[in-house]
């Protein structure tokens, strides 16, 4: 059922006519399918307008007013909306049926209201449960043993590195009658004991103690650590004391395997000499792969904030001394080695290696150029070092003896430098560069911290040169070869001295609170001199001047004064 559209209303409210009503009814009897129109009347037309041409528009004085539009105050109250509550209950409508028509809509129900939900309490950091952090490599293990197999991948790399060329030069020499009795076994122990003395192990050789440390072995099992701990652990500290473990297991198991020829044929000294090195190279190696760049900042602030300023500053600008000498005596080195180019090439035509041993040779020699390099240090310090008892190798002297042949002994210097007395002023410029480097970085809060900082920072640079020294010494074979290297307390001494000298030359003068400290000196003991010379001429006694001669009186002859002339008489 279909409502019947409203009327249109006009602007006054009435019903407005349409064109229909207005038309005349059709004629009786018209059947409903005769659909021809009525024609309208003429008069009701309009006339035909032709094409491009202006319609005609009814001017605004044609056309009728329109009637005003009611106001908003003229208009009826609308009636109020009936809220829900006063609305009828919606009836229910089964589903799938149709909705009657006509019928009202049922009021919307209105909604629920949720309960509210409790507040929860803060979780503090404490309360909250311990995350145990698993590893999705190794099938779900802990992460601490990722540097379990670190330390033991590092150890493992290491000491393949350096039995390969041992057992490689069995391999090349098998066919010798001279080796018919060696076995594989005595070249791979070898190898193990040259890798063993890398970490401070001692060699017992035909009755004979060997110490001399390698330290191109004890590089190479540092970066083998570093490289280790970066591609396979994570940076926890439970993975960093895992790879230290597991490192020390791989070191004992590899001193079982050289037996005799490693460190338990010196003694049980020997391998704990070994353990204390092997911990100190898995420590740094493992601990320098697992911080990442700017966390060794952040790990060591705890413990470095607590150490003084002055002290920070010293030991900051010390490090830079052995490190500056250092990239010296390494240019030196190199200087010695082209210079000496004919000794060397001597010794190896003596010893008759072919292409091969020669590589096992060179190879064998790279674990002793740190050495070389550190004796070269103890060189421009000035007292030298030693290649054998009663020898001496410095800059003002030379006195050599008997040696090895080895071809590296051929770089040594065979003569005094020209600028011998000269030389040690490099480890003064050293100290100079650790002296500026206060001046820039440290903020003295009283004249006598850049003193102190300049001094510290000489002797953090004397001890640091001391103990690479003692580990580049040691013994390297019997007789006169008992004694290689540097005398470790001189050099460090030294070094010490010249530095903490180039440093205080450099910091002190050029720092403001030492000026101003020095100018205000100057002033007070120049006011004193001063004051003293001041009161020293006030306690002087003044002469006082000779009285004017007063003339004798003239004596009556009978014994009265005679009176002056001026008619004064004299008292």
């Amino acid at each position: 059922m279909t409502r019947p559209p409203a009327p249109r209303r006009a602007p006054d409210g009435r019903a407005r006519t349409s064109a229909s009503a207005s038309r005349p009814a059709s004629r009786p009897g018209a059947d409903r399918g005769d659909r021809t129109p009525t024609p309208d009347p003429p008069a009701s037309r309009a006339p035909r307008v032709p094409r491009g041409a202006p319609s005609p528009r009814a001017s605004g004085a044609d056309q009728p007013p329109r009637a005003p539009r009611a106001s908003g105050a003229d208009k009826p109250p609308r009636a109020p909306r009936a809220s829900g509550a006063d609305q009828p209950p919606r009836p229910s409508r089964a589903p799938g049926t149709a909705r009657t028509p006509g019928a009202t809509r049922p009021a919307r129900a209105s909604r629920v209201a949720r309960p509210e939900r409790p507040e929860r309490a803060p979780v503090l950091p404490g309360d909250a449960p311990e995350v145990v952090a698993r590893s999705t490599v190794i099938g779900g293990a802990p992460r601490w043993v990722s540097g379990a197999l670190a330390g033991v991948q590092a150890a493992l790399l290491s000491v393949l590195a350096v039995v390969t060329p041992a057992l490689a030069a069995y391999v090349a020499t098998s066919a010798d009658p001279a080796n018919a009795d060696v076995g594989w076994t005595r070249s791979v122990a070898v190898g193990a004991a040259l890798w063993l003395m890398g970490h401070g192990g001692a060699l017992q050789v035909g009755g004979l103690s060997l110490t001399i440390v390698p330290l191109g072995v004890t590089v190479l099992a540092l970066f083998a650590a570093h490289a280790s701990a970066r591609r396979s652990a994570y940076p926890t500290p439970g993975a960093w004391a895992a790879g230290i473990g597991g490192y020390l297991v791989a070191v004992l198991l590899v001193t079982l395997l050289a037996g005799d020829a490693g460190p338990l044929g010196a003694g049980w000294g020997s391998v704990a000499r070994t353990l204390i090195g092997a911990t100190l190279i898995a420590a740094i190696g493992l601990g320098w792969g697992l911080l990442r760049p700017g966390r060794l900042a952040v790990v060591t602030r705890p413990l470095w904030s607590r150490v003084p300023p002055v002290a920070r500053a010293a030991a900051r600008a010390g490090a830079l001394v052995p490190a500056a000498l250092l990239a010296v005596a390494a240019a030196v080195t190199v200087g010695w080695a082209l210079s000496g180019r004919a000794a060397t090439g001597d010794v190896i035509v003596g010893l008759g290696l072919d292409t091969f041993s020669g590589l096992v040779m060179a190879v064998a020699q790279l674990s002793l150029v740190p050495n070389l390099v550190l004796w070269a240090l103890a060189w421009l310090a000035g007292p030298g070092f030693a290649v054998g008892q009663g020898t001496v190798f410095s800059p003002t002297e030379v006195v050599s003896g008997p040696m090895p042949a080895l071809p590296l002994l051929g770089a040594l210097p065979a003569e005094p430098s020209g600028a011998g007395p000269w030389v040690p002023l490099l480890v003064v410029a050293a100290g100079a560069i650790a002296g500026w480097w206060l001046h820039r970085r440290l903020e003295p809060r009283s004249p006598w911290q850049p003193l102190g900082a300049a001094v510290g920072s000489g002797l953090v640079a004397g001890l640091v040169v001391g103990v690479a020294t003692a580990l580049a010494a040691g013994s390297a074979g019997p007789g006169r070869m008992s004694e290689v290297g540097a005398q470790p307390l001189l050099v460090g001494g030294t070094v010490a001295l010249l530095a903490g000298l180039g440093a205080v030359v450099v910091a002190v003068p050029t720092d403001a609170a030492v000026r101003a400290a020095l100018r205000g000196a100057w002033s007070r003991l120049r006011g004193r001199a001063g004051r003293s010379a001041a009161r020293a001429d006030g306690a002087a006694p003044h002469a006082a001047p000779d009285p004017a001669p007063h003339p004798a009186p003239h004596t009556a002859p009978d014994g009265s004064a005679e009176a002056a002339p001026d008619g004064s008489a004299d008292d």
